[in-house]
């Protein structure tokens, strides 16, 4: 008789980049799923960052699948870099979210960037700049070698950001609209008379999808 092959269960042999991702998976899910149903509301960034931090954490130590697994999680966490920053213009800065999971033989560590962008807080075009400045940073994060990867989640309540049908010729390289890219190392430049910021180059491509959950929308990139 034959002997029948047994597959193994889908997360024995997960790496820890892949655990950190699907904690982050399941707590995105959760998270539009409490504000869909209304369970909670996000009010600011930082409300934003309190629901999301504590979701992450429930899910995270709960997907401490071995006994020598530890999962971690800091806020406001300072990072120094090499060099100047375009976001704060130092060598300084704060990231929101650090997650981390960690066993005697390794550790992997993911940097998250948060963004709420309110409609009562029209910094149009400044916030759609903003949004490419933390990518920036994110980008730098990485690069840096002290985190495996990043997650950039942004949320806000105004269509403005998400299916606007045109932006101004002078301001339209800041463009994350639902469903266009960016492709790695094009120059974003503002092209008024007094530019809010200087050029902006990123590393990597990215498509920008959004979702909507109640009366907000939401989208996550991977670094």
């Amino acid at each position: 008789m034959s002997r029948i092959s047994i597959p193994e269960h889908r997360f024995s042999n997960l790496n820890q980049v892949d655990v950190l991702k699907k904690i982050i998976e399941a707590s995105y899910d959760l998270l539009l799923g409490q504000v869909a149903k209304g369970r909670i509301v996000i009010h600011n960034e930082a409300s934003f960052q309190l629901h999301f931090a504590y979701i992450l954490k429930t899910v995270g130590e709960l997907m401490q699948f071995s006994p020598n697994d530890t999962f971690t999680i800091q806020l406001e966490t300072p990072y120094l870099s090499l060099g100047t920053l375009n976001k704060s213009g130092s060598s300084r800065a704060k990231i929101d979210i650090v997650i981390g999971l960690q066993n005697p033989s390794e550790a992997s560590d993911c940097a998250v960037e948060l963004k709420f962008i309110q409609r009562d807080n029209h910094r149009e075009p400044n916030n759609r700049y903003d949004v490419y400045k933390d990518l920036h940073n994110l980008e730098d994060y990485v690069n840096s070698g002290k985190y495996n990867f990043g997650l950039f989640f942004i949320s806000t309540d105004h269509l403005h950001y998400v299916n606007q049908d045109s932006y101004s010729p002078d301001t339209a390289d800041f463009d994350f609209r639902h469903c266009t890219i960016y492709e790695a190392g094009r120059v974003l430049e503002y092209r008024t008379a007094k530019p809010y910021g200087g050029p902006l180059t990123l590393r990597n491509s990215y498509h920008f999808i959004w979702e909507k959950a109640g009366g907000n929308f939401f989208m996550k990139l991977y670094v």
